[in-house]
C-alpha cells in the first residue's frame, strides 16, 4: 500500500506524456522494464481474463520492425512520397524503448467486450505512470499501423493494437498541454425527474 498519501496527488499531476520523437537513452533497463510491466497488469481486470499482452521489441529487431511498417505502408497506401517514408521509419526508431500492447479481449468469455478493451486501456495508463515511477517518459500512439491487419497479425493472431508505447528519457523539458477545466468535466447526479 502506497503510504506517503500527500505526494500520491502530486505524482499523478506530474505525469505527462512526452514526444517519442524526443526521447533519448538511456531507456529502461531490465529490472526497470520488469517493474514497469509488472505494474502494468495490475489493473481491473473483471473475470480475471487477462485480456491484454506486452510485446517488447528489443532495440535489435527495431530494423524489422521498420521493414514491416514499410512492406504493409507500400502494400496498403502504395509507393510512399519522401515524407511519408522518413516518418515511418522514424515511427519505428523513436526512443529507446517499445511495448506493443495488444487487447486480446474474448468475444465468447461472459465479460463484456467493452469492459475487456478498458481493461487494456488501463494497462497502457498503469505502463505510463509505472514509466514516470521510475523517472522516465512515455507516450502512447497509435497511427495506421495499429489499425493495419497485417501489422496486428505480426503481434497477435487474432488481438488488437491498442497502442505502441514509447519510453525513454526526455530529451527536451516536457510541456504542459491543455487540460478541460475541472468543472467542465466533473458534475454531481441528479436522479432524472
Amino acid at each position: 500500500m502506497f503510504n506517503d498519501r500527500s505526494s500520491l496527488p502530486a505524482f499523478f499531476a506530474t505525469r505527462r506524456s512526452g514526444k517519442a520523437r524526443d526521447m533519448v537513452a538511456p531507456g529502461p533497463d531490465a529490472e526497470q522494464m520488469r517493474r514497469i510491466l509488472s505494474a502494468a497488469i495490475r489493473v481491473p481486470d473483471h473475470g480475471k481474463l487477462a485480456p491484454w499482452r506486452f510485446v517488447v521489441i528489443a532495440p535489435g529487431q527495431r530494423d524489422a520492425f521498420a521493414d514491416l511498417l514499410h512492406r504493409v505502408y507500400r502494400e496498403t497506401q502504395g509507393e510512399p512520397t519522401a515524407r511519408d517514408s522518413a516518418a515511418t521509419e522514424e515511427f519505428a526508431r523513436q526512443a529507446p524503448a517499445l511495448v506493443v500492447v495488444v487487447s486480446t479481449a474474448d468475444p465468447s468469455a461472459k465479460i463484456p467486450l467493452w469492459e475487456q478493451e478498458l481493461s487494456a486501456g488501463a494497462a497502457c495508463m498503469n505502463l505510463l505512470d509505472a514509466a514516470h515511477a521510475e523517472g522516465l517518459v512515455g507516450c502512447w500512439l497509435t497511427g495506421w499501423a495499429a489499425y493495419s491487419d497485417t501489422v496486428r497479425a505480426a503481434f497477435s493472431p487474432t488481438g488488437r493494437i491498442a497502442g505502441f508505447l514509447f519510453l525513454g528519457t526526455p530529451g527536451r523539458e516536457l510541456q504542459e498541454r491543455p487540460r478541460p477545466d475541472y468543472a467542465d468535466v466533473v458534475s454531481e447526479w441528479s436522479p432524472p425527474a
